[in-house]
């Protein structure tokens, strides 16, 4: 369990494989956007699905742990707005996943896992048939610009958790590293 000195090992392997699942998934996602490398589709959506099923898994440990206690006390200001961050990342690690399986999925383009197809694709002469042009444009439009704000707020995330390691020296990057604050 969790306590306002340490993280279990469960709740800190959970962000780290949660965090770099992401950020892999961002970087790799903007790269086919901008390069045009419909290659990787593929690769980006089975990795999705797999970081989705850890996500779940974090939300659940989450659910079960409740949200973080500070290492110190603060502000209510400074509170409030740390406990509507981690709730708003939270909501957005799910959101995301979801609205790339609806673009996907919509769009005929199907998902699944590597191999394995969790929703089927449609095509005909080598082109998708959408189920839902609206459904899927409207998915496209919601992951790119979910995607885009989950990495600003990321880096909001990083840069309180530098300012509370470097500015006020109170454990909570320590903590979050798997080190037991006195």
């Amino acid at each position: 369990m969790d306590t306002v000195k340490k993280f279990s090992a469960v709740t800190v392997a959970l962000h780290w494989l949660v965090a770099l699942g992401i950020l892999g998934l961002i970087a790799v996602g903007i790269y086919m956007v901008e390069t045009e490398s419909f290659h990787l589709y593929h690769i980006h959506k089975s990795f999705g699905l797999l970081v989705f099923a850890v996500i779940l898994v974090r939300l659940t440990w989450r659910w079960r742990n409740g949200l973080p206690q500070p290492v110190r006390a603060m502000s209510k200001v400074e509170h409030h707005t740390a406990v509507a961050a981690h709730l708003v990342l939270l909501i957005l690690t799910v959101v995301l996943p979801i609205t790339g399986m609806i673009y996907s999925g919509a769009s005929g383009n199907g998902f699944g896992i590597f191999s394995f197809e969790i929703f089927p694709s449609r095509y005909a002469n080598g082109q998708a048939i959408p189920f839902s042009q609206q459904w899927s444009d409207l998915g496209q439009a919601a992951h790119g610009l979910l995607g885009y704000l989950l990495l600003i707020l990321i880096a909001l995330h990083a840069a309180a958790a530098l300012k509370h390691h470097l500015l006020d020296k109170d454990g909570t990057l320590l903590r979050m590293l798997g080190r037991r604050v006195d």
